[in-house]
């Protein structure tokens, strides 16, 4: 198979390269393939090549489809795959790509895929639904008792067809367990930078999106790239608590509060927190507004200041001792380091001015 992968360039000694399939549906988005094919190409590859270095490739990307065969799209596109899924021995990471508005024929002319894609997992793979490719996660059983998102559209269709999943439409990204989903079509790039962050670190990501001309990639709707709540655990108060301060970590957030809110008292609820999510509630807090203050860094043109009012701090002091602590670096060595205003801008020639 190695012969039969997007793979640009060599294998760079001591950097893992990591397998990726992307699947390809009847009926389905082609964007929604075609996306992570030019995120996972390019990661450790354009940045390089741009900045006249040695590229080191990170991920093999292959396309498959049930018997090897073309496959139509939604749009009059028809995209030709490299592989069958029986071609496919393992993989790192599968992502489906998304089908159409209608679930019940999609699912049904579909079936093919939910077996193998029930195996690659169990074999270790990571599986991720794109738009409403969540559905056929979904119909391989999957995301049973999972947050899941999926396009807003198909929103209520697929809480209909498969109750045992726990659907969150708000969300860009869901993560649990070796699963994700993403909302909306051109959340497949979200997702695609959200994952070879994950595999690849912070810096690959940056770096790929940044040669892309695209933001890091996002999460929630209001744009920022906080990371999702932790889902691993059954308690379900905690669980909702996550979910609030998900949603309003920008505000004022009173613990005892949400502790009442919660039905427990401040001491009980901090246990408890702590014992599902391995953070005080506090602690998990700070997390969710440095992320949100580093997203901001990477793509907005805003003082310092202005990003720690943006995430819900009003002493700049603080915000950048806590960032700090976080990032083991300050707003600006950030902002210098990951940053699309960074001192080492990429000219559209390629070349890195010189200053």
């Amino acid at each position: 198979m190695a012969d039969k992968t997007f793979f640009r360039g060599d294998p760079v000694r001591g950097v893992t390269v990591y397998n990726v399939t992307v699947v390809l549906v009847e009926g389905g988005m082609p964007s929604t393939a075609v996306a992570p094919l030019e995120v996972f190409s390019t990661a450790g590859v354009l940045w390089h090549e741009m900045r006249g270095e040695e590229p080191a490739p990170r991920f093999r990307v292959r396309t498959a489809s049930r018997d090897g065969r073309a496959v139509r799209t939604a749009v009059n596109l028809r995209l030709d795959p490299i592989c069958a899924f029986d071609d496919v021995e393992s993989s790192d990471i599968v992502i489906v790509s998304a089908i159409g508005a209608n679930i019940e024929s999609a699912c049904t002319a579909n079936a093919a895929l939910y077996p193998w894609l029930r195996d690659q997992h169990a074999r270790g793979a990571t599986v991720a639904g794109v738009c409403a490719g969540a559905a056929l996660v979904a119909e391989a059983g999957l995301l049973d008792g999972r947050p899941a998102t999926t396009h807003w559209g198909v929103a209520e269709t697929c809480r209909h067809r498969y109750p045992a999943v726990r659907w969150l439409p708000e969300r860009l990204i869901t993560e649990s367990d070796g699963i994700l989903c993403s909302g909306g079509v051109y959340a497949s790039v979200d997702l695609s930078l959200y994952l070879t962050e994950k595999f690849c670190g912070h810096a690959v990501a940056v770096e790929t999106a940044r040669a892309l001309l695209l933001e890091t990639p996002r999460t929630w709707q209001n744009g920022y790239a906080a990371q999702p709540p932790e889902t691993v655990h059954e308690d379900t108060r905690v669980r909702e608590a996550q979910e609030w301060m998900f949603r309003h970590f920008t505000d004022v957030v009173r613990i005892d509060a949400l502790a009442e809110h919660a039905g427990m008292s401040p001491r009980t609820f901090a246990r408890r927190f702590k014992l599902a999510t391995g953070e005080t509630p506090m602690q998990y807090l700070h997390r969710l507004r440095v992320n949100a203050a580093r997203h901001l860094l990477e793509n907005e043109l805003k003082s310092v200041g202005e990003v720690c009012t943006a995430v819900g701090y009003d002493d700049v002091a603080y915000f950048r001792r806590l960032f700090r602590r976080h990032t083991g670096s300050t707003p600006r060595q950030y902002r210098e380091r990951f940053g699309g205003g960074s001192s080492e801008t990429v000219a559209l020639d390629g070349r890195v001015p010189h200053h």
